[in-house]
């Protein structure tokens, strides 16, 4: 969420600092949008490498309980 609010916030400061000719604010906005993009990026890789994680750890849950279940039989 942060990334999209911080990516929004620059859109806005680089086209009120084209729209005034304030190069500073333009600039300024232009780190803002590519940062909140660079956050959003990283949000959705985390975002897989978690999913992945759980289903990893889904498996290994389901194949301990095989085991038990398996040596509890004997």
């Amino acid at each position: 969420m942060a990334g999209k609010i911080e990516k929004s916030k620059g859109k806005v400061e680089e086209a009120v600092g084209s729209s005034t000719g304030n190069k500073k604010l333009e600039s300024e906005g232009k780190i803002d949008r590519r940062a909140g993009e660079a956050k959003e990026k990283i949000g959705r890789v985390k975002g897989k490498v978690e999913g992945t994680a759980e289903k990893a750890e889904r498996k290994a849950v389901k194949v301990i309980d095989k085991t038990k279940d398996v040596v509890r039989r004997k």
